[in-house]
């Protein structure tokens, strides 16, 4: 089987010969790794089964050396802190409840379509995913702030409305060039979960979120191309209804929070479930023996009758050690 179609037969309930992986990395965890390996290209021998790109704005530092980085939505970000790789919201370009005297950006198209170009002809045999990050919730609250949306859910919900509405419209454009391009799949980033239940609480969520979301799984499905959710925390509750508005894949699935027996029990049949290596508990704390322990019981509960892409829950952070990072991998790759 090829990866591509290993990831496939995987997403459809099928037994594979070995169990589909990705491992992605921070890039401090990558610059740990590649000079504890003394190799600067050994990503590209993990055999990853999936190759993504993903489009959550394009920041561009605002000034060499600075540590700010301004998106296109507007939101500066301060990477001056201990995530390197997105950093926190800096201000808020909502201020008020309202779109007046805001324009949403204009679409670097021919960077959009490069990207995807790069994807599909990259001359790998690996399943090929397009995602768009911050894609509904994460946009939203970063253009207003985490406060100022949950409250104006209950306050001023008809600007919600519209704001998201216009998140969602932005993201159907994004679409429509995206779907130029031979991909396999569709993800969507946007976190909704707390370690315990929803940031929003499932009401708020089917009133704003769901609607939005099921436009565009809808967009994706009627292309032929398969949905993957991404999305931290605990969001069992959203699961039937993730299910009906058509979700194939979801990440990140954490054991720490989810008794992953169980979820495979109940949704296994329905739902692929990519990630379970705990970044939190097990990736940074364990010995590389015990990594490759755990990577074994979570491959042989979650791929019964298909349904699981082995990976951590995350993009591996910096405070995992090297050796326990190759560690995962040789439990991936010696299956």
């Amino acid at each position: 089987m090829t990866r591509k179609e290993r990831v496939i037969a995987a997403i459809n309930h099928q037994k594979t010969d070995i169990v589909p992986y990705y491992i992605g990395l921070t890039q401090q965890a990558y610059e740990k790794t590649a000079r504890y390996l003394n190799d600067p290209d050994f990503v590209n021998k993990i055999g990853n089964h999936i190759d993504m790109v993903d489009y959550a704005g394009w920041p561009t530092e605002t000034k060499p050396g600075s540590g700010y980085f301004k998106d296109d939505f507007g939101v500066v970000w301060n990477r001056n802190v201990a995530d390197k790789d997105i950093g926190v919201v800096e201000h808020f370009v909502l201020p008020e409840p309202t779109l007046d005297g805001y324009t949403l950006p204009t679409i670097d198209e021919a960077r959009l379509r490069k990207m995807c170009d790069d994807l599909v002809n990259n001359g790998q045999d690996t399943f090929k995913v397009a995602g768009i990050g911050f894609s509904m919730f994460e946009r939203a609250w970063t253009m207003r702030g985490m406060e100022n949306l949950l409250t104006d859910m209950l306050l001023n919900p008809d600007f919600v409305d519209k704001l998201l509405d216009t998140i969602a419209d932005f993201n159907m454009h994004l679409m429509d060039i995206i779907l130029d391009y031979d991909i396999d799949c569709f993800y969507f980033g946007d976190d909704w979960g707390q370690q315990h239940g929803l940031i929003m609480g499932p009401r708020l969520w089917k009133r704003f979120i769901k609607p939005r979301m099921a436009r565009m799984f809808k967009k994706a499905h009627d292309a032929g191309k398969y949905v993957a959710l991404h999305s931290c925390g605990d969001i069992h509750e959203l699961f039937p209804d993730l299910i009906e508005i058509g979700l194939d894949i979801y990440n990140t699935f954490q054991p720490e929070i989810y008794d992953v027996n169980e979820i495979k029990r109940l949704y296994g049949d329905r739902l692929t479930f990519w990630g379970g290596i705990s970044t939190q508990q097990v990736l940074p704390f364990v010995s590389p023996d015990e990594i490759k322990r755990v990577a074994r019981y979570m491959m042989e509960t979650m791929s019964y009758n298909g349904g699981y892409i082995a990976a951590p829950t995350h993009a591996i952070p910096s405070d995992v050690p090297a050796e326990n990072i190759v560690a995962l991998i040789e439990a991936f790759q010696n299956q």
